[in-house]
């Protein structure tokens, strides 16, 4: 089987030389032609679109460009996978561009280069069923199993859901915590220096991964407007100079 990997940037190359050590026959195509290392051999558009299986590692909101560009160049049974942190949005377009019999597969990796920093061992993987049929899902979580990866099979809707609540908060957070330019201090708590670290991690991924799972998560509005609520009600409560011993949570439920 050979596997070929479209965007060759931070992300695509972790992914293509993933791959490698999994055991797959790995190649690469990149628009620019930023160094890939030695590792993935870079090939065109037209032998990359000829694959067996085609995975895109390219930006939540490039997925339209990208998905208009390989549609007369696939072959018709070269599965197209996604790896995006939002899934929904990229899956539709894909079907939208490409021909209605083409596999797709929905593939979110919960981890990137910085996380899988110690190895993949119990990271979790979700792979969400799109076109493919149930051969080509029960592959793919064989093999990612096998890998060692924690393999979670769910709709893109519900991805999406849980998504906003946890990744599109944890990046939300994080660019906030920047934003007040925090520095480590000697009497940093632990809570802080971990705090410190979600700050650091979510910063050193790219700003258009934050700006996109914003925008085309069709969850993280409601989130941010959720969290935008609760704190302008912990601000009220701290300068309404009624303060009690009872969490504001619990002073909503009464």
């Amino acid at each position: 089987m050979k596997i070929a990997v479209y965007g060759l940037g931070r992300f695509g190359r972790f992914w293509a030389e993933l791959l490698m050590d999994i055991g797959f026959t790995v190649c690469g195509y990149n628009r620019s032609s930023r160094d890939s290392g030695n590792r993935i051999p870079r090939v065109g558009l037209e032998e990359a679109c000829a694959s067996d299986v085609l995975f895109i590692c390219t930006s939540i909101s490039s997925i339209p460009q990208v998905a208009e560009e390989i549609a007369p160049l696939l072959r018709p049974d070269t599965l197209v996978v996604d790896t995006c942190s939002v899934k929904l949005y990229p899956l539709q377009e894909l079907s939208r561009a490409l021909p209605e019999s083409q596999p797709i597969l929905g593939t979110h990796p919960m981890f990137g280069p910085d996380s899988a920093g110690e190895g993949i061992s119990g990271l979790p993987l979700v792979i969400s069923p799109w076109t493919a049929d149930e051969n080509v899902l029960t592959f793919w979580t064989e093999k990612f199993s096998r890998a060692g990866l924690d393999v979670i099979s769910m709709s893109a809707d519900e991805h999406d859901h849980e998504a906003a609540r946890t990744q599109g908060i944890t990046h939300f957070i994080g660019r906030f915590l920047a934003s007040l330019e925090l520095k480590p201090s000697r009497i940093s708590t632990l809570g802080f220096r971990k705090i410190f670290e979600v700050m650091e991690q979510t910063c050193n991924d790219p700003w258009q991964l934050f700006i996109d799972l914003q925008k085309y998560n069709p969850y993280t509005g409601e989130i941010r407007g959720e969290m935008t609520r609760h704190f302008e009600q912990m601000i009220q409560l701290l300068d309404s100079q009624q303060i009690d011993s009872q969490p504001i949570d619990s002073q909503q439920k009464q």
